[in-house]
């Protein structure tokens, strides 16, 4: 009986001090990013002077395409599930697997040929991704001019099991204008120690274009709001990204925000009921608008898919969480949602061809 408490005790005070030494490493090495930081950036491989004389094109032709698209890190293909979302997938079982999926999305992003692309749940290095460079690699591929932002920094996640380890993950934009500046701005975390130590740090990533023989700009605005909390953090996310907006559009701007709300698009839940209670279920997006402002969103076709299981057309649980805001000088062209099948990624992309006022 005594060697058995004593094996007992020493037992659970390893595990003490196992986790006193994580939550400790974790601490000291927690991503801290300031309010506002500025942003990576990679140049395309065309000069700049022609960036430039795309910029000064903007009001002449005024028509741009854009692209918003979350890519899963390469890692959410149609045979994927995941463990947040009731699946019990952790990581792909093989480099292979992210490799076809990243040229997938890069194959299509090619051939739209967009003027600006957003992309969410970019990996820079991460051990679910095989430490492939996402963002590197659609540079490479698109050789258009390119900021990045990180929103995933931890260099180890410790659950489930095995655990996720090393992400640096973040936000991608791409265009064939030359950009003034991008600056990644922080958003509020709803989780508190320990537990935001190994978490998302979510953030905007806001490349400035300026605009030839106008004092007005192009804000474009890279987003991917909270899945997983209570709802109030999406909230309070929303609250501030809503400010951000109305602040640059105060100013005479043009402002194109686009990505994965993680809320859903007013009137996008008749289209995709939720089908049952233990299913993820996105917040709601306000469905009043101040004046002039407007939502970019197809209902035809759903834009996101839950991760229960692998994916199946007629039983898989659909939503429509990925799409735009544009300011009230922003006429909308044309939105659709791409069907891809959720082939190599759990979203679709979604296309927007606006005109500026």
């Amino acid at each position: 009986m005594r060697l058995g408490m004593k094996i007992l005790v020493l037992f659970c005070l390893l595990i003490f001090v196992v986790a006193t030494g994580l939550v400790t490493y974790l601490t000291v090495t927690e991503y801290r990013p300031e309010a506002i930081e500025e942003a990576e950036m990679l140049q395309s491989g065309v000069s700049e002077s022609a960036t430039l004389q795309n910029n000064q094109k903007v009001l002449e032709d005024r028509t741009l395409r854009i692209i918003t698209w979350n890519t899963g890190y390469g890692g959410l293909g149609k045979d994927a599930d995941f463990f947040m979302d009731g699946g019990e997938g952790v990581q792909p079982e093989t480099k292979e697997i992210v490799q076809n999926n990243l040229k997938g999305i890069a194959q299509e992003l090619e051939t739209v040929q967009a003027d600006i692309v957003f992309l969410q749940e970019v990996d820079v290095e991460a051990k679910r991704s095989f430490g492939i460079n996402q963002w590197q690699y659609y540079w490479e591929k698109l050789q258009l001019n390119s900021a990045f932002a990180p929103n995933y920094r931890c260099n180890f996640v410790p659950y489930p099991w095995p655990p996720i380890g090393k992400v640096d993950s973040g936000l991608a934009t791409f265009t064939n204008f030359s950009p003034r500046q991008a600056v990644r701005i922080q958003l509020p975390s709803p989780f508190s120690w320990p537990v935001r130590t190994a978490n998302l740090k979510r953030c905007l990533l806001v490349s400035y274009i300026p605009l030839d023989d106008s004092e007005k700009e192009l804000v474009l605005v890279n987003l991917h709001l909270e899945a997983y909390d209570d709802g109030e953090g999406k909230a309070e996310q929303t609250r501030q990204f809503w400010k951000f907006v109305e602040n640059e559009y105060a100013k005479g701007n043009y402002v194109i925000a686009g990505g994965d709300f993680n809320q859903t698009f007013p009137g996008a839940l008749d289209a995709f009921p939720i089908r049952g209670e233990a299913d993820w279920e996105p917040g709601m997006l306000q469905a009043t608008l101040p004046e002039g402002w407007q939502y970019a969103y197809d209902t035809q076709t759903p834009s996101c898919r839950l991760l229960d299981k692998p994916y199946d057309a007629e039983t898989t649980q659909h939503y429509v969480i990925d799409g735009f805001l544009l300011s009230p000088n922003i006429e909308i062209q044309s939105v659709e949602t791409k069907d891809l099948g959720f082939v190599y990624t759990d979203h679709n992309p979604v296309y927007l061809e606006v005109t500026l006022q």
